[in-house]
């Protein structure tokens, strides 16, 4: 392991100037000359620190540097898009009246020769009010009722719906699947209903996802950059 030196450190403070962060390690220089370095309100003398914990420092910081200016350059290639989407949207509207995609702000762009597409999606985000309450009450009669004839999975996607770790939540996927079950008694269809006119939407938030393909009879292949998924 290579000792600890004033070049070392200089080091970690030029790689985090370079991506504008400012006095990374809290060092600072005494009227001697020795190195100190500030962490948690204590002073602390560079030279006491093992040289792995520096250098393990030095490799965050530059790794986070890089990830910093890869997150703004992400932001501003996010917001570039929706101005380009828009301005181009406000163009068909000048000249035909009309704009791209469905009403909820869904829509594809495609090029000419059909190798390359942006698709935009809104995504709506759904709470639920009181009449949600309602409709567990009428499937907590229907699963009372029915008993034994109840089929277990059934129980498993009510239970699943209404049972969650948090008091008040509910879990959105299986409320989905419970509306998508045909039962003609006629006390579940109206908890469906219940459920229905318990939706809110409280927002939404639009995605950009981005494709290609070599030819055009080729599938569609994303173009990654989710970091998870790179």
């Amino acid at each position: 392991m290579r000792p600890v030196t004033e070049a070392g450190v200089n080091s970690i403070l030029e790689s985090a100037k370079e991506f504008g962060i400012k006095d990374p390690i809290h060092i600072r220089q005494k009227k001697d000359g020795s190195l100190h370095l500030l962490a948690g309100g204590h002073r602390l003398a560079v030279s006491l620190i093992k040289p792995q914990h520096l250098l393990q420092d030095e490799l965050v910081r530059k790794v986070a540097g890089y990830g910093i200016a890869l997150s703004e350059q992400v932001s501003r290639f996010l917001g570039h898009t929706f101005d380009d989407i828009g301005g181009f949207e406000a163009l068909l509207a000048q000249e035909y009246g009309a704009t791209v995609g469905g009403k909820k702000g869904n829509k594809t762009l495609m090029t000419h020769d059909g190798l390359f597409k942006v698709t935009v999606q809104v995504a709506d985000y759904i709470d639920f009010g009181p009449e949600l309450q309602t409709a567990k009450e009428l499937l907590d009669e229907c699963m009372n009722e029915w008993a034994a004839g109840a089929r277990d999975e059934l129980r498993m996607i009510v239970t699943r719906a209404f049972n969650t770790d948090k008091p008040g939540k509910v879990n959105r996927s299986e409320i989905f699947m419970l509306l998508r079950l045909e039962i003609e008694d006629p006390r579940w269809k109206a908890a469906m209903q219940a459920i229905r006119d318990a939706m809110r939407i409280v927002g939404s938030k639009s995605y950009v996802r981005l494709y290609r393909r070599d030819t055009q009879d080729a599938p569609w292949q994303p173009i990654t950059i989710d970091l998870a998924r790179g």
